[in-house]
């Protein structure tokens, strides 16, 4: 999202305004010197009330309007702090686990924690951020509010795999499916990975979403179950054709 920044003609925040506008009103301190801005500079900034410290070395400029996920943002932000937004991929973390789930408004796990997948091992000082190692494809995650976000495929076999309680992941699964934010066959095909740790045979993705429609008590479960398995059918007759 981008946000209209509206600044005293002044050529500091002059630099700074481009940057904010596209990351929220946001700006980070190594995004803020790379521009030209001396470390005095935005001191001073900070200390007269234009910048808001939201993060460690992560700050709003003073007057934009609020967004949602401001800690979330800012905790992504800060595992880059030297690359813009528009700039990004998902070698610098994507929103995962719990966050991901609160992120779409999924289920009713707590997201206490700032949680992404990166695809290597990140030390980070705050206790409230936790990151994972992971690979992930194009098809496991995309856009969503500005950010990048696990799919709910994604976040429901990432929950398993993290030992979450069963009922609440098939909760995030209903409420993806009822939403329009996923669909049956591709939880199926994403949760065969998990299926061997829930005691099912190895890769059995319909048995693993079939345990989770079932825990949620869902009434359109059967119906979400059947479409899961006569999309696999089609795409394996189409493989064999």
């Amino acid at each position: 999202m981008s946000y209209t920044v509206v600044v005293p003609a002044h050529p500091t925040l002059a630099r700074l305004a481009p940057i904010a506008e596209d990351q929220w009103g946001l700006v980070t301190r190594r995004q803020a010197e790379d521009s030209g801005v001396s470390k005095a500079t935005l001191t001073r900034l900070i200390g007269n009330g234009v910048l808001e410290r939201v993060a460690h070395g992560v700050y709003r400029l003073r007057g934009v309007p609020p967004v949602d996920h401001l800690d979330l943002r800012a905790a992504w932000l800060q595992l880059a702090p030297e690359i813009p937004v528009w700039e990004r991929s998902v070698e610098q973390g994507v929103v995962s686990h719990r966050s991901a789930a609160a992120l779409y408004g999924l289920g009713d796990l707590s997201a206490d924690r700032h949680e992404f997948i990166l695809p290597a091992r990140k030390q980070s000082r705050r206790r409230d951020v936790r990151p994972h190692v992971g690979k992930l494809t194009d098809a496991d995650w995309s856009a969503l509010r500005g950010l990048p976000v696990t799919r709910p495929s994604r976040i429901a076999a990432d929950l398993l795999a993290e030992r979450e309680d069963l009922e609440a992941v098939g909760r995030v699964v209903t409420d993806a499916i009822r939403g329009g934010f996923d669909y049956p066959a591709t939880f199926a095909e994403t949760l065969a990975s998990v299926a061997a740790q829930l005691g099912l045979r190895r890769g059995d993705g319909l048995g693993a979403l079939r345990w989770l429609l079932d825990l949620s008590g869902d009434r359109h479960a059967q119906e979400w179950l059947g479409d899961a398995q006569a999309s696999i059918a089609h795409a394996a007759a189409k493989r064999d054709s």
